[in-house]
C-alpha cells in the first residue's frame, strides 16, 4: 500500500462497482409473489435539476447511499433509482438570463422554438450533475436513469391528467392567483415568500368616507366599500352608493363583519381582482370584478386612458399625485406590512384574477391525512407530522397550470374558429412582429391560421370556452385547432415520480419494476419540500394506483455554514462538494455531512470538518498499513483479555450500529463507529499488540474486516480500497465489500 490514501483512485473503485452489476437489482420471474416473501428495498432519488450542478445540499444524498448501502449488504434486493428534474421555471429563468446575455429575450421567439432551444441547452448540461452524483459515490442503477421530459413519463402524467378531467377532479376558473409579471406566471400559495415591508396607509376620501389602504394605485378597479354592521358611524350609508373618485364609477357601501373597525377607519376598499380578502369578500357579496394590471404587468383598458399602460408603482404616483391636487389625501401614516415576493426572482407578487387550471384538492387530501395519521406513511423524524397534518387541513385547491414554456405542455386542445372572440392569443408573424388580439380580429387583418399556429407564443382562453382532451377529438368540431400553451407545474409532473419511473401503466399493464418494487420504502429529502413534493406524491400515489408511494418520509434539515448561516454566492460561504471531494476525497465530505447530526436538525458544514473527516479517513489507511505489513501467515493462538474486550466492543459497535440505521440515527452511528475506530481499536487495542503481533493478527484481521463493513455505507471508496488489500494479502474470500454481508451481532 501506499504510504497515503489517494481519492485520485476513487473513480476506478466507482467503475468497479458499476462494472460489477452490484448497482443494478435483477427483479425474479413473479415479481408480485416474490414481493411477498422478501421485500426489496427502494428509494427514488429525488430528481436534482438536470440543467444546473450540485451543490453542498446535493451531497446529501449521502444519507440515502447509506440505507442502500446497508439493506444491499443486508441481503435486500436493493433499487436506487436516478432521475433529472426538468425544473420547469427554475430552468426558464437560467435561460433568460443566459438570452439576456446575447441580448435577446424569451418573446423574440414562438413557443415552438423557445422550447427547443430549452431543451438542448438542457440536454448539454444533462450529464453534468450525472458525472458528479458518481463522483460522491452513490451506489445509483444507471440503467433505470430517468428525465422528467421523457416522453413515457409525459405520457403518464397527461393519462392522470385526462382522468382526473373525466371524474371532476380537474377544472378550470378565473381565481386570485399570485402572479409574478417579471416571470410571467402564477404561482401557488407555497411559492409566494412573504417578507415584511415599510411603506405607508393613505386615508383617502371616497365622498362621505375615508378609506385606509397600503394599495392606492387598485382604487382604479375597486367595485365597494365594506364597512363593519356594528360601526354605528356608517350605518345612515351602509347600502347607499357613493362615487369612486379619480374614476367616476357608482360603486356601494356594504356591511361585512369581517371588517375590523379599529383599523384605519374602520371603512375598506374592495378591489376583487387584485386581493384574495377581497375576492372571497367580492363572491360571498356577488361584487363585480375588475382587473386592471395585465399579465405583462401594465394597466390595461379598465382603468381611465391617462393610467393605461403603466406599471403599478407608476400608477400609484400618478394616482397619489392626481388625489393629492384634488384634496382627497386626508392623511399618510408610516406603516409596516407583510407583501408576497415571488420566490424565483425577489421581486413583488402581484395578485390578480387570472383563468387557471386547479386540481379538487380535499378528495385527494383527505386520504392522505388518513395515511399519516394512521402512520402508513411514518414522516420522521415526529415533528413534521404535525406540521403536515395542520397543512393538509387548510389546504386550498391546487393551481396547476404555468405561463411558462419549459416543461409539459398541458394537453387541451381548443377550436379557436367555434368561439372566435374567446381566446386572446399573440404571435410573432411573417415579418417577426409580435401580432397581439382574439381570434376574430385576426381574422380580419388577415393572418392565416398557418401563420398563427407557427408563430404562437401563447394563448389565453376564457373559462367557459369549450376544451378536448385530445386534438383529433377536437378537429371533429372545428377547423382551426389550437393547443394550451400553459404548462402543468413542476410539482404535478414530479408528484407522480415515483410510480412513473417505476412504469405504472394506466391501462392496468405495469412493468415488473413497478410490480416488485412499489410502495418504495423511503423517501428522503429536505423538510422544506415536505408540502411542495411530499405531501402531492401521497395524494397522487394513492389516487392513481390506490397504494402509499413509500413507507417512510424521512426528512433531513439544510446545509449551513460553521456559524449557521444559509450558504449563498452573496454571503461568499458556499462550498462546492466536488472541489472538496477533489482535494479531501468523497469520503471525507460524506463523513463530514451525517457525522454527529441529530435528526432533521440544520447541517454545519465546513472545511475544517471535511479536513478532520480527511484525518479520520487517513487514520483507517494508516491502521490498515500497519495491519498489512505484517506477515500474512495467520497463527492460531488462545485469545488474552485485550483481545477478548475488543471482539466484546467490535459486537457492540455491530449491534449498536445495526440499531442506528435501522432508526435513521445516521448521525449517531457514524459518530459511535468514528470513536471506536479511532479510539478503542487503534488507541488502544492495535497499540497493546506491538509486543505480540503474530498472536494478535488474527483478531486484528477481524476487527478491521468487520470495521470496514461497518463503515463501508458511509465511506465506501476507502473502505473497499482496503478490503481489497486484506483479500489479496490474507488469501480471503474474494468478493466486492458493496456485495459482502452486513455483520452479524453475537447474543
Amino acid at each position: 500500500m501506499d504510504k497515503a490514501y489517494s481519492p485520485s483512485s476513487e473513480s476506478q473503485i466507482y467503475d468497479q462497482w458499476l462494472n460489477s452489476g452490484a448497482f443494478t437489482p435483477k427483479v425474479p420471474a413473479n415479481p408480485i409473489e416474490s414481493r411477498k416473501k422478501r421485500e426489496p428495498f427502494t428509494i427514488i432519488l429525488p430528481p436534482p435539476n438536470a440543467n444546473n450542478p450540485l451543490h453542498a445540499g446535493h451531497a446529501l444524498y449521502a444519507v440515502e447511499d447509506i440505507m442502500v448501502r446497508y439493506h444491499r449488504m443486508l441481503g435486500d434486493p436493493t433499487l436506487w433509482l436516478p432521475g433529472t428534474d426538468h425544473a420547469g421555471i427554475e430552468t426558464q429563468f437560467v435561460f433568460e438570463k443566459y438570452l439576456q446575455k446575447q441580448g435577446k429575450s424569451r418573446f423574440d421567439y414562438d413557443r415552438e422554438t423557445l422550447f427547443k432551444m430549452i431543451f438542448d441547452y438542457v440536454n448539454e448540461n444533462r450529464d453534468v450533475a450525472k458525472n458528479q452524483l458518481k463522483r460522491l459515490g452513490f451506489s445509483l442503477d444507471w440503467t433505470r436513469e430517468k428525465f422528467t421530459m421523457d416522453a413515457d413519463h409525459i405520457a403518464r402524467v397527461y393519462a392522470v391528467f385526462n382522468r382526473m378531467v373525466n371524474e371532476g377532479l380537474i377544472y378550470r376558473d378565473e381565481k386570485i392567483v399570485n402572479y409574478c409579471t417579471f416571470c410571467g406566471t402564477a404561482f401557488s400559495n407555497l411559492e409566494v415568500e412573504h417578507k415584511n415591508v415599510d411603506s405607508h396607509l393613505w386615508y383617502i376620501k371616497y365622498g362621505p368616507i375615508t378609506v385606509a389602504t397600503t394599495r392606492p394605485e387598485t382604487m382604479l378597479g375597486d367595485t365597494a366599500v365594506v364597512v363593519n354592521p356594528k360601526d354605528k358611524k356608517y350605518e345612515s350609508l351602509i347600502g347607499k352608493f357613493i362615487t369612486l373618485p379619480l374614476v367616476g364609477r357608482q360603486i356601494s357601501v356594504i356591511a361585512e363583519e369581517s371588517v375590523d373597525p379599529k383599523f384605519g377607519t374602520g371603512a375598506v376598499k374592495v378591489t376583487p381582482s387584485h386581493s384574495p380578502e377581497d375576492y372571497d369578500m367580492a363572491k360571498k357579496h356577488n361584487l363585480e370584478f375588475i382587473r386592471i394590471f395585465d399579465y405583462d404587468g401594465k394597466s390595461n383598458n379598465n382603468v381611465p386612458k391617462k393610467y393605461r399602460g403603466f406599471y403599478p408603482a407608476q400608477v400609484r404616483q400618478m394616482v397619489l399625485d392626481d388625489l393629492e391636487k384634488l384634496n382627497l389625501i386626508e392623511k399618510v401614516k408610516d406603516y409596516s406590512h407583510e407583501v408576497g415576493h415571488c420566490y424565483k426572482c425577489g421581486r413583488p407578487i402581484e395578485p390578480m384574477t387570472a383563468p387557471q387550471w386547479f386540481v379538487k384538492i380535499k378528495p385527494l387530501a383527505d386520504k392522505a391525512t388518513e395515511v399519516v395519521k394512521k402512520d402508513e406513511v411514518l414522516i420522521f423524524p415526529k415533528r413534521f407530522k404535525k406540521s403536515f397534518l395542520t397543512w393538509m387541513k387548510d389546504i386550498k385547491d391546487w393551481p396547476i397550470s404555468r405561463q411558462i414554456v419549459w416543461g409539459h405542455q398541458i394537453p387541451i386542445w381548443y377550436c379557436v374558429d367555434n368561439e372566435p372572440t374567446k381566446f386572446d392569443l399573440t404571435f410573432i408573424d411573417k415579418k417577426g412582429e409580435t401580432i397581439h388580439g382574439n381570434w376574430l380580429q385576426l381574422c380580419d387583418q388577415n393572418y392565416s391560421y398557418d401563420e398563427v399556429k407557427k408563430g404562437l407564443q401563447s394563448l389565453i382562453a376564457q373559462t367557459d370556452a369549450k376544451y378536448y382532451l385530445s386534438e383529433e377529438e377536437a378537429k371533429k368540431d372545428g377547423q382551426f385547432v389550437l393547443q394550451e400553451t400553459d404548462t402543468f407545474d413542476t410539482w404535478f409532473s414530479s408528484g407522480q415520480w415515483p410510480y412513473s419511473t417505476l412504469g405504472w401503466d394506466p391501462n392496468g399493464n405495469h412493468s415488473p419494476d413497478f410490480e416488485y418494487f412499489y410502495p418504495t420504502s423511503v423517501l428522503d429529502t429536505m423538510w422544506d419540500i415536505l408540502f411542495f413534493w411530499v405531501a402531492r406524491m401521497i395524494m397522487m400515489g394513492i389516487y392513481v394506483t390506490g397504494q402509499i408511494p413509500f413507507k417512510v418520509a424521512h426528512m433531513h434539515s439544510r446545509v449551513t455554514d460553521s456559524k449557521g448561516q444559509k450558504m449563498s454566492k452573496s454571503k461568499g460561504n458556499v462550498i462546492d462538494p466536488l472541489i472538496m471531494s477533489n482535494q479531501y476525497g468523497a469520503d471525507a465530505l460524506r463523513m463530514a455531512l451525517v457525522i454527529g447530526v441529530a435528526p432533521g436538525s440544520d447541517i454545519s458544514l465546513s472545511e475544517d470538518k471535511i479536513r478532520a473527516q480527511r484525518n479520520f479517513v487517513n487514520k483507517i489507511w494508516n491502521a490498515s498499513r500497519y495491519i498489512l505489513m505484517q506477515s500474512s501467515e495467520l497463527k492460531t493462538s488462545s485469545l488474552n483479555s485485550d483481545d477478548k474486550n475488543i471482539l466484546e466492543k467490535l459486537n457492540k459497535i455491530v449491534f449498536s450500529t445495526t440499531k442506528n440505521l435501522n432508526n435513521y440515527r445516521f448521525g449517531q452511528a457514524s459518530e459511535d463507529l468514528y470513536h471506536f475506530f479511532w479510539h478503542e481499536f487503534c488507541d488502544q487495542y492495535i497499540e497493546s499488540t506491538k509486543n505480540r503481533i503474530g498472536e494478535a493478527l488474527p483478531t486484528l484481521i477481524k476487527v478491521l474486516t468487520t470495521s470496514l463493513k461497518l463503515l463501508h455505507p458511509f465511506i465506501p471508496f476507502i473502505t473497499e480500497t482496503v478490503y481489497q488489500e486484506l483479500i489479496s494479502k490474507f488469501n480471503l474470500k474474494k468478493e466486492l465489500l458493496i456485495s459482502s454481508s452486513w455483520p452479524t451481532h453475537e447474543s
